[in-house]
């Protein structure tokens, strides 16, 4: 089976300053560990709310690293330092709206405040990018909501091929049974 290289980035001012632990990242390990068979290698980074540091570190997740997932987690609200959206599209080819516009759907769920999110999701070169919120309970409902479409779009891209732990079903490939 392939390994996944999955990169977190958190961005926080406060988390990066040490001010509080990050709480977000290592929840997105966990939904990751838990759901995948795949052999897992981590590259994570907790940064300030900083377009252009947000900008380097995506750039070196995709291009140095090979992350062919990173899980951005923080900075995707209307603030004046939620800048992570912007980060994103600032360096990705092409952008996937649906998946913001899934996440926002299944948040809508659980707060009213949903559509203050400006959640979205790109691709560098063979790297997928997901912008996910800074809670972690958001984080596991927000994932949940495009977990169906990032295997196979992983695999259009390149990438390895992603399986579930047979708990969370098989991931969705057209023509496969």
């Amino acid at each position: 089976m392939d390994t996944i290289r999955i990169g977190i980035i958190t961005s926080s001012d406060r988390a990066s300053k040490g001010e509080y632990e990050d709480r977000s990242g290592p929840a997105i390990k966990k939904y990751w560990s838990e759901r995948l068979q795949n052999k897992i290698e981590w590259v994570e980074q907790v940064i300030p709310d900083e377009q252009e540091m947000l900008e380097k570190t995506i750039i070196s997740m995709c291009d140095e690293s090979g992350c062919s997932l990173i899980c951005t987690t923080g900075g995707t609200g209307p603030a004046k330092r939620d800048v992570t959206p912007e980060a994103t599209e600032s360096v990705c080819e092409k952008m996937l709206p649906g998946f913001g516009e899934s996440m926002r759907k299944v948040s809508l769920q659980y707060v009213p405040t949903a559509i203050l999110s400006r959640q979205t999701a790109g691709i560098r070169g063979n790297s997928l990018i997901i912008n996910l919120p800074g809670k972690p309970k958001a984080i596991a409902e927000c994932l949940d909501g495009v977990l169906g479409a990032i295997p196979y779009c992983i695999d259009l891209i390149e990438g390895p091929r992603m399986e579930f732990e047979p708990e969370y079903g098989k991931a969705f490939r057209p023509g496969e049974k």
